[in-house]
């Protein structure tokens, strides 16, 4: 349903785009920066214009109603959820190396090994100066 909904909403999309781009300049600068639209002669009468703007406003009407329609589709899928309900899996914080988390990977199958701790970092090296003599 919601996928024939968005077809229809992007068929009328681009309709309304195209009967807008059909319509005549009325004032302003125009497309030619001198005077009125590019396509001089093209429906110009005032049959035409009617038709045009009975057009753009059934379309419009066409885009708010789906629009309408696919917010209100895409809302009632969503359910509304309490952040108190987790999964439960959280860990005690009481658990040494809780942080850890190659042992929380080697418990959950079923190892109980633990990494050797590190050796403490050797002393940095420090080079001796050449004395004078």
């Amino acid at each position: 349903m919601q996928t024939v909904l968005i077809s229809i909403h992007l068929i009328v999309v681009l309709g309304l785009i195209a009967v807008v781009l059909l319509q005549r300049s009325e004032g302003g600068l125009g497309l030619g920066g001198g005077g009125g639209g590019g396509v001089a002669g093209f429906m110009t009468g005032r049959g035409q214009a009617n038709a045009l703007t009975r057009a753009t406003a059934i379309l419009a009407a066409l885009f708010f109603t789906t629009s309408m329609t696919l917010a209100i589709l895409s809302h009632r899928g969503a359910a509304p959820r309490s952040i108190l309900d987790g999964t439960g899996t959280a860990q005690p914080a009481t658990q040494p190396n809780a942080g850890n988390l190659l042992d929380t990977l080697r418990q959950n199958q079923g190892g109980t090994q633990t990494a050797p701790a590190p050796a403490a970092p050797a002393a940095p090296e420090v080079p001796q100066a050449p004395q004078s003599r």
